[in-house]
């Protein structure tokens, strides 16, 4: 048996990760320290620590620790744990959105412009991130339109050239009408421009525009000319004034009593190339480097396009081990930076500002939610807390039922369960909604301390009048005074309207519908998924379970090589041997236990 105290004494005095489980082995925590003995120790002394802290260490049942040689290796260890097992207590990034890049592909005799979201060691030169997926197809579209280069996916030569060159929009390389010369002039100042370096473009230009007009050659002057005027103002639309520094994200973060908004705006050779926000509920006790920290080592532990320097306003604990993990990672010298004047500092504050604005207009959008609920519901109170329910079978059979919360307007996933129904047999929703309720509010009943918490403000039943009255009757079982409304879906299955009691449709808004449809879809994909989750276990157990030196993989081959158990109990010992791991032995088993 796992003894805390005696384990806390035997931690060295050495750098490395630990790890925090819970009574059931799940990882709740994971973190790096560089001496693991006095780090893990804190934990459970008797000081002030913040609510956060101390839910966690109340779940901790037993924790393990690696070693490791230093504090960056210690680094990188947390963060693949923390990316391989996302614990509850870990600052988390669940948005796993990829940026677009816009990708030259260098080594090619004929290189194309492309836009891609995966970038890999090609040899390719990446320019982006792009936040804003539209600015760099516009980008393309410029350089498309402005360069005479080729746009087929595949190059190759041909008989005759393509519609493109025809219509004078590629120079026909596939054809050699072009050299290899003159065409990487294009792409490199496609990539000059693409690197910020409007000036060298625009004076290299204005000199061939020159000299055209020298020669008489107004029609190629004139097209110069146009082009120089098309890179100025593609220019100015990106400019950021007053940020000298080139390659550099810049972090902003506020707070509010709900949760924590993180705002990353990303600037390439000068320019404001986009920005992007992430929300973390519950964090709210944690300090602000901690967060910024944790933000860092998850958000650039996949990036392979890192920036040159990453302002912050915090000084991170832990910033030498991270600019020595980002620089083996980029291959360069990567700074953390904590600008105390000056433009930098202004642009921190720009980060910061708007990540108060991004939290507000979220906080106050959530606020008119919970109003409009208020008054279209004809409540006493604000619906802080909404569950809802959704009853989930195939003709009777592996029914189950899904619970899905909504805290303040803001769906909690961590709050779902999942529900076997236990009195139920055949097909019969309204009884299975009754029992699932039934079996919910007992939870809570005297206590708010249980895994379901308190009780909820309002229920939402995925249905109409049936499932209404069954959940009315549940709720009168323990006399409790809990509105109730139904979930009303259209002929396409989309949320239609809210329904009352008395069978009355409840109109609302656009926004509040959107809202009701996201959880109903939550609730009904909790529900669905528990409700396969059980039939594809079932579908799963076999005969073979029982015969002994028969193990999963074992099971599985023979499945996949036969097709099912009758046809197993049906071949003979050399057809059995033919699929792997089985011998002559076993094949006599299993033939003799079917």
């Amino acid at each position: 048996m796992f003894n805390i105290e005696e384990q806390l004494k035997m931690l060295p005095d050495k750098p490395g990760v630990y790890i925090m489980h819970d009574v059931d082995d799940r990882i709740i925590y994971v973190g790096k320290a560089v001496n693991l003995k006095n780090r893990v120790r804190s934990y459970f002394r008797k000081t002030d620590k913040t609510e956060r802290i101390k839910r966690m260490v109340s779940l901790i049942d037993h924790f393990e620790y690696i070693v490791v040689d230093n504090e960056a290796e210690a680094l990188i260890l947390e963060c693949n744990l923390i990316k391989k097992n996302r614990p509850k207590f870990n600052v988390l990034l669940k948005d796993d959105k990829t940026y677009p890049y816009i990708k030259i592909d260098v080594k090619s005799d004929y290189p194309n412009v492309v836009i891609t979201r995966r970038i890999v060691n090609d040899g390719s030169k990446y320019f982006g991130p792009y936040a804003n997926p539209g600015a760099a197809k516009e980008m393309l579209d410029f350089i498309k339109q402005k360069y005479k280069i080729r746009q087929c996916k595949n190059f190759r030569s041909e008989t005759r050239a393509c519609l493109n060159y025809h219509i004078n929009r590629c120079l026909g390389p596939c054809m050699g009408y072009i050299s290899k010369e003159d065409y990487r002039k294009q792409i490199d100042e496609i990539i000059d421009i693409l690197d910020g370096k409007i000036d060298k473009v625009l004076k290299e230009l204005e000199q061939q525009m020159l000299e055209a007009s020298k020669n008489l050659d107004f029609e190629k002057a004139s097209y110069i000319r146009d082009r120089m005027l098309a890179i100025q103002r593609v220019n100015e639309k990106q400019k950021v004034s007053n940020i000298s520094e080139n390659n550099i994200d810049v972090i902003g973060i506020a707070k509010s009593d709900m949760e924590v908004c993180v705002e990353i705006f990303f600037v390439r050779g000068s320019k404001m190339v986009g920005r992007e926000h992430y929300f973390f509920p519950d964090l709210k006790e944690m300090e602000d480097q901690e967060i910024i920290s944790g933000f860092i080592k998850q958000y650039y532990i996949d990036s392979q396009n890192l920036p040159n320097k990453i302002m912050v306003r915090e000084e991170l604990e832990d910033k030498s081990a991270i600019e020595e993990w980002l620089t083996n990672k980029a291959g360069r010298k990567v700074e953390i930076r904590t600008p105390k004047k000056g433009e930098k500092l202004r642009f921190v504050e720009m980060a910061d500002n708007n990540a108060k604005i991004t939290l507000e207009n979220k906080e106050r959008d959530r606020s008119e939610i919970l109003v409009e609920l208020k008054e279209v519901l004809d409540l006493e109170k604000l619906p802080r807390k909404i569950e809802t329910y959704d009853i989930s079978n195939i003709s009777g059979e592996y029914i189950v039922a899904g619970m899905c919360v909504m805290v303040d307007g803001v769906i909690k996933r961590n709050m779902s369960r999942r529900f076997k129904i236990k009195t139920v047999y055949g097909q019969d929703d309204p009884r299975c909604m009754e029992e699932v309720i039934t079996r919910r509010l007992k939870h809570s009943i005297g206590t708010a301390s249980s895994g379901f918490g308190r009780l909820p403000d309002v229920i939402f039943a995925d249905g109409g009048i049936t499932q209404i009255r069954a959940t009315k009757t549940a709720i009168a079982k323990y006399e409790l005074n809990i509105p109730v409304f139904g979930m009303v879906k259209n002929d396409k299955h989309q949320t239609r309207a809210l329904m009352d009691e008395n069978r009355n449709e409840l109109n609302i808004s656009e926004n509040l519908k959107n809202l009701i449809t996201k959880f109903q879809d939550e609730v009904h994909d909790t529900a669905i998924s528990y409700h396969r989750k059980l039939r594809d276990e079932d579908i799963t157990k076999s005969e073979l379970d029982d015969i002994k030196g028969i193990g999963e993989a074992k099971k599985l081959a023979l499945l996949k090589h036969f097709g099912s158990v009758e046809k197993i109990r049906n071949s003979n010992i050399e057809e059995l041997t033919k699929v792997s791991g089985i011998t002559e032995k076993l094949a006599q088993k299993i033939l003799e236990e079917l």
